[in-house]
């Protein structure tokens, strides 16, 4: 009854084995790109690396909170604009953004802090931006700069209402609705000047996050541009004190406000805008960005340019009517990141919170902005991203090198099990081969399902892997052959064997998955692909173990092939004589005492 048990046992584990993998193949096949190709990482495929290092106003160590926070968004980000493969990691205070094949250009923007915010532009305090040329005159308030909006040559709010097919936005030009109609170039300040105040704190000690001269030159600016004095209490601009701010103010394209990120909301700010056209006085924020419900992009028929459409919560709703309903005539500045992205001419009140933000943008920057209001403002500023191309030449040479250092292992492993176990040894080649069809099949599908990339981490935890299971292999063929030691024949070791070797088995890939589980949760980047790869590969060691590698030993201990079941073929006839001049000599001992 035993034995019939044992013979029908075997073949139903295989079968089950069998059935798990056409089911993975014909997901690998029938499903997604259709393609049995893992998802390669960046150093086998090239891309882009983007770091990004966090910063603080006083430079101090940004919080933990903070920077898991940031990284969220920043994976938030990744998953909105659909950039596939991309790993968002914390490193130190860096975050490290990888972007495997030819999307890295994306990838640049995504460190943006997009802290936006609504302030209301200060009347008769909006400076043009007078070029670096010592011999160009400054632009005229009529008359547009290269790139820049078009402006009208009066203060007066744009009388054009808006069509009634169109809900009423506050879009209006790019924020240079509003020219200055007087003090357009005030004079560079005097000796006269008041000096910030003194109160201004001394940046602190910088460890890691900023250096102290960027710490300095933050501090500098936020006492200049973010006075408390620029605005008096009657609502006026003090001229000397915005002079002197707009004068720090160079504009020039694509330069770094030490502002960004770290500008104080409840101050006025001294801002530049339009395309580094105009420099603005805005008051303190009314309203923050952290009150979009949704942004979207998209191309305005009646202004022909691309726009960011903005809805807003209920109380951002509110709070935005309430503005609009006061401030009929007056600009809004939207300020992203300290820099004024539209300033319109409020013509309406907006009741509804539907709004528009214009300034020139190119359809990439519109969907871009949108897509970084949309999934949030990171909690701290970054420093410029370092974006690197990786070539995957490197890459596949140190993959090739891997491939032959594992393919060398493998052919070790199979001399050895030859050698010492004969037929066993063949259970243990095709053991390993199909080991290594389920570990593929898993890979493609979870590249698919979840993103996951192969790198060489993960490579080098495969071909560790393969130690792993051979030694499954040799544990238990090492128990049968201390139990045929023994004196037991080959056919009733296998069933004892099996029972007290899988005790041994489940310890050791207990531990390798533990603690492959343990450097995964606390380690980042490609350690933590050697730890997925090690981990996954241990337990499908198992299921190779207990559905393949036992039922084949089970079904040759009981096949009727006496060269299968020879056990000289198997590996096993040195301990065979073993156990049988064992059994001899227990068996004349026992003679002996029934003598005696």
């Amino acid at each position: 009854m035993a034995a019939s048990a044992g013979h029908l046992r075997p073949g139903r584990y295989l079968a089950l084995f069998a059935l798990i993998v056409i089911v993975l193949y014909a997901l690998v096949f029938l499903t997604g790109n259709h393609k049995p190709t893992p998802k390669l990482g960046i150093d086998l495929q090239g891309g882009t690396r983007v770091t990004l290092t966090a910063r603080t106003p006083d430079g101090g160590q940004p919080t933990r909170e903070s920077l898991n926070q940031a990284r969220q968004i920043i994976e938030r980000r990744v998953n909105g604009i659909g950039v596939s493969g991309t790993e968002v990691l914390l490193d130190g205070n860096n975050v490290v953004i990888t972007v495997p094949g030819e999307q890295g250009d994306q990838a640049k923007n995504l460190g943006k802090t997009a802290k936006l915010g609504f302030r209301k532009v200060v009347s008769n305090a909006t400076q043009p931006v007078v070029p670096p040329q010592p011999n160009t005159p400054p632009p005229a308030t009529g008359t547009p700069t290269s790139g820049a909006p078009t402006t009208p040559t009066s203060g007066a709010p744009n009388s054009t209402p808006p069509t009634s097919s169109a809900p009423p936005t506050a879009g209006g030009g790019g924020g240079a609705a509003a020219a200055p109609q007087q003090n357009t170039t005030p004079a560079p300040p005097s000796s006269s000047t008041p000096p910030p105040p003194a109160s201004t704190p001394a940046p602190a000690p910088s460890d890691g996050s900023v250096d102290a001269k960027t710490a300095q030159e933050i501090q500098a600016a936020k006492a200049v541009r973010q006075n408390p004095q620029l605005i008096g209490a009657d609502g006026q601009p003090n001229q000397e004190l915005v002079a002197q701010a707009m004068a720090s103010l160079t504009c020039a394209p694509n330069a770094k406000d030490p502002l960004e990120g770290n500008d104080d909301p409840k101050l006025p700010l001294v801002a530049c805008g339009d395309n580094d056209t105009y420099k603005y006085l805005l008051e303190p924020e009314f309203l923050p960005g952290t009150e979009i419900a949704d942004s979207t992009s998209g191309y305005d028929q009646q202004r022909g340019q691309w726009v960011v459409n903005l809805s807003f919560k209920s109380e951002g709703t509110k709070t935005w009517a309430d503005f609009t309903s006061k401030n009929t005539g007056q600009q809004a500045a939207f300020v992203l990141d300290t820099q004024v992205v539209s300033a319109p001419n409020i013509q309406v009140a907006i009741l509804d919170g539907n709004t528009q933000i214009t300034g020139k943008f190119t359809q990439t920057e519109a969907k871009n902005l949108s897509d970084i209001l949309k999934y949030g403002s990171l909690p701290l500023s970054f420093a410029s991203s370092d974006a690197t191309t990786v070539s995957a030449t490197l890459g596949l040479a140190s993959l090739q090198a891997g491939l032959i250092a594992g393919g060398i292992g493998l052919l070790v492993v199979f001399v050895y099990c030859l050698f010492y176990y004969r037929l066993l040894g063949v259970l243990t080649i095709l053991s390993l081969a199909l080991s290594f069809s389920l570990v593929y099949a898993v890979l493609v599908l979870l590249g698919r399902w979840i993103g996951y990339t192969l790198d060489l981490a993960g490579v080098a935890g495969l071909i560790i892997a393969i130690g792993i299971t051979a030694d499954s292999f040799v544990i238990y063929f090492e128990r049968l052959k201390d139990e045929i030691r023994e004196g037991r024949t080959f056919r009733s070791a296998v069933p004892r064997g099996w029972v007290r070797a899988r005790r041994t088995i489940l310890a050791s890939d207990a531990v390798s998955f533990l603690a492959a589980a343990i450097l995964y949760v606390i380690a980042v980047g490609d350690v933590q692909g050697f730890a997925f790869t090690l981990g996954m590969s241990t337990v499908l060691d198992l299921v190779v173990v207990y559905l393949v590698t036992h039922p084949l030993v089970a079904l040759v201990s009981t096949s009727k092939n006496a060269f299968l079941s020879n056990p000289r073929h198997l590996g096993l006839g040195a301990v065979q004589q073993v156990g049988s001049q064992r059994k001899k000599s227990t068996s004349v001992g026992r003679a002996n005492v029934k003598e005696a």
